[in-house]
């Protein structure tokens, strides 16, 4: 099954709400990546006329209902993700790939601080040191998810015209 060029941008977030859905061992639990953060940051590097601040808050609050979360919390990572890669997308764009990798870890990292303070500030307990692990994973997945995305991408864009 093929999708038309403009479904991809949806079919990719959806794939990465649904990845973050995922049931994962609670001793693995640290290793998940912010799916939906490399996703959006992604989008943000190659098409930014298709992603901004309204659409990284508008996928945040939908899955803030799909995971159940505060609402407004995956709204609000989001958004300052967005915000960062924006504001940095021209340089951004001209580091090679490892480049970015360590970039988007860096980004990532910093989205486990907002997590850790709204979390704190919401009373929860601190997280376990395994927390600190996830944005390790996702700048060493963010290679290989830019390439199948951007492979993606350059198919549909030569099936469109």
């Amino acid at each position: 099954m093929r999708l038309p060029p403009y479904a991809l941008f949806p079919a990719s977030l959806a794939v990465a709400l649904l990845l973050g859905l995922l049931p994962i061992p609670s001793e693995l639990a640290g290793l998940k990546p912010f799916w939906l953060a490399l996703v959006i940051c992604y989008w943000l590097l190659e098409a930014p006329e298709r992603v901004g601040l309204g659409v990284a808050f508008a996928v945040g609050i939908a899955a803030d209902v799909v995971h159940g979360s505060l609402l407004g919390e995956h709204a609000l990572r989001l958004c300052m993700l967005a915000f960062i890669v924006l504001r940095f997308r021209a340089r951004l764009r001209f580091f090679t790939l490892w480049q970015q990798a360590l970039a988007v870890g860096a980004m990532l990292l910093n989205d486990r601080v907002v997590v850790l303070m709204i979390r704190g500030f919401s009373g929860e307990a601190m997280p376990p040191l395994a927390f600190w692990l996830s944005p390790l994973v996702g700048m060493a997945l963010w290679p290989w998810l830019f390439l199948a995305l951007d492979g993606l991408r350059l198919r549909a864009r030569q099936r469109g015209g």
